[in-house]
Order: C-alpha cells, then structure tokens, then sequence
C-alpha cells in the first residue's frame, strides 16, 4: 500500500507540467473577482544572501521544507572514515558511499517510513546545503531525458529496477563529503550523471566565501550558478535560473558550472527559446503555467518587493513586476542589507499588507495566491556561515520547527557533536517536551484565533529571537577570548532551555485566548 507521501512524490515523476497543476492549488470558487485557492503541499521557498548582502558579512542560505506534516527533530552525525552503503527508501537504490565522511548536522523526520529527508545543515567544515526547493520543467527537457523511475518486480520473468536519487536522500549523499560550496555543486552533479534523479529540484550549497545554487535537468543533466556576492536570490517552486554562460561553464568555470554535455543537449532537442545572444535556462527548462502563476511567481513577486521596494513599482497598472509575471529576477542587489530576521519575516509570510492576505476580511482578493508561510512548513532552516568569526562558531543555524509565519526562530550553533534533547528528541507523540511539536501546537492556536492571538504570537517570536542572539553574542564573545569550543554545548543547552521557557509561557497564554473564544463560551457571570 503506497501511502500518502508516496503518493505525493510519485505525481512529481511525471515528464510534462501535469505534476505541477496536480499539485498546484485549485480554484474552488470566486469571490469579488479572485479565486479563491485550496491549499496543497508542495514544497517550499528559498533565500539565498551572498556575503556583501548581509549585515554582518555572513553567507546565509535558508529554505522552508514544506512537507505533509512529518514530525523534525535535529540530529548531528558523528564522521566515518570507513566506507558504506545507502539505501534509498523511495527508489530502492543502493548508492556506495566513500570513506572520510565528515561530522555534519540534518532535520530529518522523526520516522523514516519515507526515507530520511534531511532538510538542511552544516558539516564540520563550515559548509552548508539545503535540499532541495521543487522546481518546475517541460515536456520538452523531460521527454528527451526522462526521470528514473523506480519500477517493481511485476510477476515472473521480470526485474525490480531501482530509481534515481531525490529529495530524501540528497543532503546524506553530498553533505558529509565536501569542504566547499563548490565542492557541493560537483559532488551532486556527478551523482545526477551517474544515478539520476526522479523529480525536479533545486539545492543550495554555502561556505564562508561563496553560494552556489543548483538545478537538475531531466532525469540526468544539471546547471549552476555562483550567487554574486552583493546579490539575494529568491526562489518558489519553480526553475529559477534566468542567465547562464556556457563559455565560462566550459572554459574556466569560475562562475558557471554544468553538465558535461548540456550545451549538445540543448542544442540537439532545440531547448533555448531565446531570440537574442543570452541563453536563459528558465526559458529552456522551466515552466510558465496558470499553476506557477497561482503557486510560485505570487511567492518571489511578494520577496523582491520587499527587498526592492523603490527600486521598481510593485503595484498598479503600472508595475514593473506583478505577482503573475514571468520575468521576475532570480537575483538582484538588495536596496539595503540584508538580515536574518530580514530573511525569518520572509519564510513566514502571507502577503501582509497586499490585497492577498488570507487573514485580511478587507482584502479584495484575500487567498488568491499560495503563501509562503504554510501550515504544512515541517521546518524553516536558515544557515549562515560567519566568515569573519572564528572556525568554531563561524557555523549557525536558526531554525522554526512546526508551523507557518506563527513559530519562532532561535539559533544553534552547529559545531557540536549532540543537540539537546528539546530538539533532538522529537517523537511521534505530541508532547511539549520536543519543540516541534511546541512550535505546531502554538502555531495552530494562533491561526485559529488570528486577531486576538497575533500580538502574543509576535510578543514570543520576538522574544525567542531577541534572547537567542544575546546568547549568541555572550558565547561568541567567549570564544574569541580562547574558550574550548566544548563550551558550544552549554550554549546550546541554555538556548533550548531559554525556547522552552518562551515556548511555555505562550503556549499558556495563546491557549487561554482560543479557550476564552470558544464557540459555545456564555457570559452569565455563573462560574
């Protein structure tokens, strides 16, 4: 019996847009000239901040891994010098893995029915990846390099065939065998060449100096890009590649990295759509649909306008940019820098202060567009590398665990070799001794009773993150003066136990106003 997540992935094997309109949101009825939508999983959002776009100097990649409402917990896995095996749950492939592997940090699911699905972390080298953003394609890339569909043994005479490697497996592959964004890009692209892949997706990869931003192609073909440092880069669901330079991807691949045999491969199936000199990959390989334009482009329209807010007119009949066009920027120089509540407010949004807020009764076309902060979000993990730090704590990690735009964001610092058991001991058991479930239970009660429990939910997301970065700051400091960086323990210690305290206390407080807002609460003064 396939169950439900099964499901989910198995419609994204299909070669042609169809697994994006089946899993993009449908209209269900029309109200004051805007469809309304209903809301369907598909994952997820990512920022990218290159280092003179931050405040601070840092890289920071970060993405919402919006899932079906599986159970996170935070796990650090110890290096391995021998080699050893992987076996994927959802292709049944066996991938051989090299020895060396490296100590790194995941958010896997707490149950592994549908494989790991690691999300996003940090190694021991001060080397991030987040994996993967679900992209979008055409009949016209998936038909000349189909994706590698897992097939079952069906009666005699016929042979199990294993898939290719996905969205559960990736981080596991590459994470722990790299020591460089770079390095990140080649080792995913080598196993694409040689396992290839189910679905379509994007991945991110950062140290201290550079990001780069990865796209699969078809079944087995891939493109890349280094983020320019001064640039943000915003992505939804869907190809975001909008410039690429074969002659440096084929020269001196400072910038541009690819397939070794993309180029033939566009030119042999006719891909670029272009009528001028520039190649642009979201032409060839991407998509453009009713779906992208109720799911995705709403998603990177409302991010760049808020990055970009003089830059260009973002409203009105004469907006630069609308919240269905196509031609969106994948990046560009923020008007000012760039934060990591800057990037939090982003991840948990829903079209504040547009006409397509859900939570507006005003708003004119309220729902229209699918959000960014979604119920379904299992967790938002924003990862900097601070490269003027020192090694020890040049690696952190801000994680929301559990919700939509209603959870709060702390920070860990990722050079350890266990968390604490508030976030790594999430079980399948609701309980408020793991913060994930803390953090969905506050940010359902919150969505229920929005108005009156919005100013408590703000209160403790402030809260979390104000304290957060006074431990961060108290323990950095520590370091610098030449404390072991076993010390990174305790500090991780006294930030879940200060996310607990704040988790708690408003937990009380939001459950006591949804209670105080019960349908059938009286007034008679008989208590």
């Amino acid at each position: 019996m396939i169950n439900v997540a099964q499901k989910r992935r198995n419609r994204l094997l299909d070669g042609s847009r169809l697994q994006e309109v089946r899993c993009a949101a449908k209209a269900v009825r029309k109200k004051k000239g805007c469809y309304i939508q209903k809301e369907n999983p598909m994952p997820c959002t990512t920022i990218l901040v290159g280092k003179k776009a931050s405040h601070d100097g840092s890289t920071i990649i970060a993405r919402n891994d919006d899932g079906a409402f599986e159970a996170k917990r935070l796990l650090t896995h110890p290096a391995r010098e021998k080699a050893a095996t992987y076996k994927t749950v959802i292709s049944h492939l066996t991938v051989e893995l090299p020895g060396g592997a490296l100590r790194y940090t995941d958010c896997p699911n707490v149950t592994k029915t549908n494989g790991v699905w690691p999300a996003c972390g940090i190694n021991e080298a001060n080397v991030a990846m987040t994996a993967t953003e679900t992209i979008t394609s055409n009949a016209r890339v998936v038909g000349a390099d189909p994706y590698v569909r897992y097939q079952e043994k069906k009666g005699r005479g016929t042979k199990e065939v294993p898939g290719g490697i996905g969205e559960e497996d990736l981080v596991t592959l590459v994470l722990p065998y790299i020591r460089s964004a770079r390095e990140g890009v080649l080792r995913t692209g080598a196993l694409l060449e040689q396992y290839g892949t189910y679905e379509p997706n994007g991945m991110a990869f950062a140290d201290a100096d550079e990001i780069w931003w990865l796209e699969t192609i078809g079944g087995h073909h891939w493109i890349a890009r280094r983020v320019p440092e001064d640039r943000v880069v915003v992505m939804p669901n869907q190809f975001g590649l909008d410039h690429f330079d074969f002659g440096d991807a084929y020269g001196e691949k400072k910038e541009n990295l690819c397939s070794e045999d993309l180029r033939e491969f566009v030119e042999k199936y006719h891909l670029a759509l272009d009528t001028g000199a520039e190649f642009n990959p979201r032409l060839a390989f991407g998509s453009h649909s009713d779906a992208d334009h109720i799911y995705n482009t709403p998603r990177a329209w409302f991010m760049a306008r808020y990055f970009l807010p003089r830059t260009y007119q973002w409203d009105g009949e004469n907006a630069h940019f609308a919240p269905e066009s196509n031609d969106i920027p994948w990046s560009f120089v923020p008007e000012r820098k760039v934060t990591v509540e800057d990037v939090r407010y982003l991840l948990g949004s829903y079209y504040q202060g547009t006409p397509y807020n859900p939570y507006d009764k005003n708003a004119p076309c309220k729902g229209k567009y699918r959000t960014i902060g979604v119920p379904n979000s299992d967790v938002c993990g924003i990862l900097q590398i601070r490269g003027d730090l020192p090694e020890a704590i040049r690696g952190v990690e801000w994680l929301s665990m559990g919700g939509s735009g209603f959870t709060a964001c702390f920070p860990v610092y990722a050079n350890v070799t266990e968390f604490p058991k508030y976030l790594s001991g999430t079980t399948d058991t609701v309980s408020t001794d793991h913060m994930y479930w803390h953090s969905r239970l506050i940010a359902a009660l919150t969505d229920a009773q929005f108005g009156s429990s919005l100013i408590l939910d703000e209160r403790y997301q402030n809260a979390v993150m104000n304290r957060g970065q006074q431990l961060l700051y108290e323990y950095d400091e520590k370091i610098r003066q030449g404390a072991p960086a076993e010390i990174l323990q305790e500090a991780n210690r006294r930030i879940a136990e200060m996310v607990k305290e704040e988790s708690d206390k408003a937990l009380a407080q939001i459950l006591k106003n949804a209670s105080e807002h019960m349908k059938i609460r009286y007034h008679r003064g008989d208590n």
